[in-house]
């Protein structure tokens, strides 16, 4: 079957990257998949042949590894671009052990760049954040928000990562192309329910755990500080479906390889409008008629108040705008949650 080309996704047996390989392969593209299942889990492959009917090609390597990166490039050939998902994502666990989050996030992108320059791939879409804007001065956020100093060793490596992108756009020589997309709260699953967010031990965002409360996998949600200056005091984030996340990524890599990107372009990627943590609790309790035990706690160090995009210049320039809302996201995330323990029976 002729394709529009053969796209590399790192990370791609991931949360956002099991998505992102779905919508890719729907699109036309033969995605190829490298991780190494340390922050993943061997079901999510499954979970995309049940959806796609067919396999797709998975290298189980690490990204660090120059030498392994190397033999994949050398036997897939033909290789037409690149979304590099593949990263450590744990805020909390990056303040512990910051040299971790550094060799992994910075030191995957560096061997991914040099590789991919040795057998002339010249496209790549980079998984990059909204924590990069740290706590911003102004809301919302645009792409020309100044760059603050990161809350946390995890956000700096996106911001040290598009700094390295975009000293590699301003050298000599270079014919990399790359488009950042600094993602908000991904939230969700795939309506199939075949494969979703699977965090290993105790969730660190927000929705796995309201899933995970309701279900009986953990005894109560705490909600971080109802004293933040915000509509009910708890705090405010852009929470986007993650199929929607993924199919910027399909217009990223479309926009790619048309020839239309400048050498380095950044794009926020959320729905432009922020909710409350206590405005998804009960819209959670809404759609799943679920009643949730919470309970409100102190705040949390290193929370940003209140974030959310404005994503003026994604819907202008990348043709990309969201099309499911929060009642969407966590109807599926419920379903999702769901389908864990039928399948666990």
């Amino acid at each position: 079957m002729e394709t529009k080309g053969k796209i590399l996704v790192t990370g791609g047996a991931g949360y956002i990257g099991s998505h992102a390989v779905i919508e890719l392969f729907q699109a036309g593209y033969e995605p190829v998949i490298i991780d190494n299942f340390v922050n993943s889990q061997e079901s999510a492959l499954a979970g995309i042949a049940a959806i796609l009917n067919t396999d797709v090609t998975c290298h189980r390597i690490d990204c660090t590894e120059v030498a392994a990166l190397r033999e994949v490039f050398q036997n897939e050939g033909n290789i037409a671009g690149v979304i590099h998902f593949a990263a450590y994502k744990a805020v909390g666990e990056s303040v512990r052990e910051p040299l971790k989050y550094y060799h992994n996030n910075v030191g995957s992108l560096v061997a991914l760049l040099q590789v991919m320059a040795e057998f002339n791939v010249t496209n790549l879409v980079f998984s990059s954040s909204c924590t990069v804007y740290g706590v911003p001065d102004q809301l919302p956020v645009t792409e020309e928000t100044p760059v603050k100093k990161a809350n946390s060793p995890y956000g700096n490596t996106k911001q040290i990562c598009e700094d390295i992108l975009t000293d590699l756009a301003n050298s000599d020589g270079s014919k990399i192309h790359t488009i950042a997309l600094r993602y908000f709260n991904p939230i969700g699953a795939h309506p199939s329910a075949k494969i979703g967010e699977l965090p290993l031990g105790v969730p660190n965002n927000l929705v796995p755990f309201i899933t995970q409360t309701a279900i009986g996998i953990r005894e109560k949600l705490t909600v971080f500080g109802t004293d933040y200056d915000t509509s009910d005091g708890s705090n405010v984030r852009d929470y986007i479906h993650v199929v929607d996340l993924a199919k910027a990524h399909v217009v990223a890599i479309d926009r790619l390889l048309a020839g239309k990107a400048k050498q380095i372009e950044m794009f926020n990627i959320g729905t432009g409008q922020g909710n409350s943590v206590l405005e998804v609790v009960k819209t959670f309790e809404k759609v799943s008629g679920q009643k949730l035990n919470y309970e409100i706690g102190p705040r949390r160090a290193g929370d940003v108040p209140k974030i959310y995009a404005d994503v003026t210049k994604a819907t202008q320039e990348l043709g990309f705008k969201t099309e499911l809302g929060l009642e969407e996201g966590l109807a599926s995330a419920w379903q999702w949650e769901l389908n864990l323990k039928n399948n666990k029976k």
